[in-house]
């Protein structure tokens, strides 16, 4: 693991061997609410990543609220990611819930801004539309997540953004263009109804999009060390791996 420094962010660097030059670039962006540090199951799915598929996995500690809002932390997260690009070497983003939203928005960015597209995008259980107004969250019965908590942080992210600002609620973007979608949800989560739409939305637009929906599963169900979390834990590294 190496680690450096960029506008006063710790940025970790995890390869399986420091002398390979491996052909991919993974960008993992935790997950927490936009207001939690990175967690131990976030650190092992990236060494994972790292150890089985082969690619160099880029972790970014990005400031949280209420410290920082999306205009100030996805900027540098898009840059980040736009300097790994090089004609030989692509780049994948992935990223669980909170870090799932800014996965997405930060490839809708690189595809408006930078006429960049991501080689994929994994997203864990994403946050897709901060202000939670899908009437199909109502039937969910999540254990974990509440709308009322999740409403409240989201507010604090987006600050003087708009809630329907792609940057922060990437489902309401247009997604022509955008490349590989991997996209794992559990229907006892309440950001699943807005998982489904996502899968909807993409494929009407064209984007090849491999939904993994699992009845009865949680929130982030893929880093729970569970049969249906390992299965997508091997699901993720066979779809980041580098080929020739």
């Amino acid at each position: 693991m190496q680690l450096a420094l960029r506008s006063g962010w710790p940025i970790y660097t995890l390869q399986r061997n420091l002398f390979d030059t491996p052909l991919r670039t993974v960008v993992y962006l935790h997950g927490g609410a936009w207001v939690n540090e990175i967690s131990s199951q976030h650190w092992q799915l990236a060494a994972q990543i790292a150890a089985r598929a082969r690619v160099r996995v880029i972790v970014p500690i990005y400031p949280l609220v209420p410290f920082a809002t999306a205009a100030e932390v996805m900027p540098t997260i898009v840059e980040l990611v736009a300097e790994q690009v090089t004609p030989d070497h692509s780049v994948c983003l992935a990223g669980d819930s909170a870090g799932g939203q800014m996965a997405l928005s930060a490839a809708l960015a690189l595809r408006n801004d930078h006429d960049f597209v991501v080689s994929r995008t994994v997203l864990i259980s994403p946050v897709l539309d901060v202000s939670l107004t899908n009437p199909l969250i109502d039937a969910v019965q999540d254990p974990w997540l509440t709308r009322v908590g999740l409403l409240e942080f989201a507010k604090r992210w987006c600050g003087d953004l708009p809630m329907t600002d792609p940057l922060v609620s990437p489902l309401g973007a247009d997604l022509t263009g955008l490349g590989p979608l991997t996209l794992f949800s559990g229907t006892r989560d309440i950001l699943n109804p807005d998982a489904r739409s996502l899968a909807e939305k993409a494929r009407a637009a064209g984007v090849d999009i491999d939904y993994h929906e699992q009845p009865g599963l949680v929130h982030v169900y893929p880093l729970t060390p569970t049969r249906e979390g390992r299965a997508a834990r091997a699901t993720i590294v066979d779809c980041l791996r580098a080929t020739t």
